[in-house]
């Protein structure tokens, strides 16, 4: 069975995974949607990643109002709940 550590780790990863796409799609002439939608799964993992390190349970969602509103339960100074933030949700993939 995975440790904590190990689940963090794995969420860090991947939000650093889609970080550098990200960077590379900017660094491109496009597609950008492709881009954004590389941010939204980074900031999606690394909100994962914290509620993993407060031992929270992890929603199965790409919502990140639902998991901005989950975060600042359990780390209220994150104040991911913001305009430019929440727009990102729309790049999800939709389940």
């Amino acid at each position: 069975m995975k440790t904590k550590a190990d689940l963090v780790s794995g969420w860090l990863a991947k939000a650093d995974s889609h970080l550098a796409e990200a960077a590379r799609c900017v660094g491109s002439t496009g597609p950008y949607d492709t881009g954004c939608f590389h941010c939204q799964q980074a900031v999606e993992k690394l909100i994962k990643a914290v509620l993993e390190l407060h031992g929270h349970p992890v929603q199965r969602t790409h919502d990140l109002g639902r998991l901005a509103t989950v975060l600042a339960t359990v780390e209220p100074a994150l104040n991911l709940a913001r305009p430019e933030v929440l727009l990102l949700t729309d790049c999800a993939v939709k389940l």
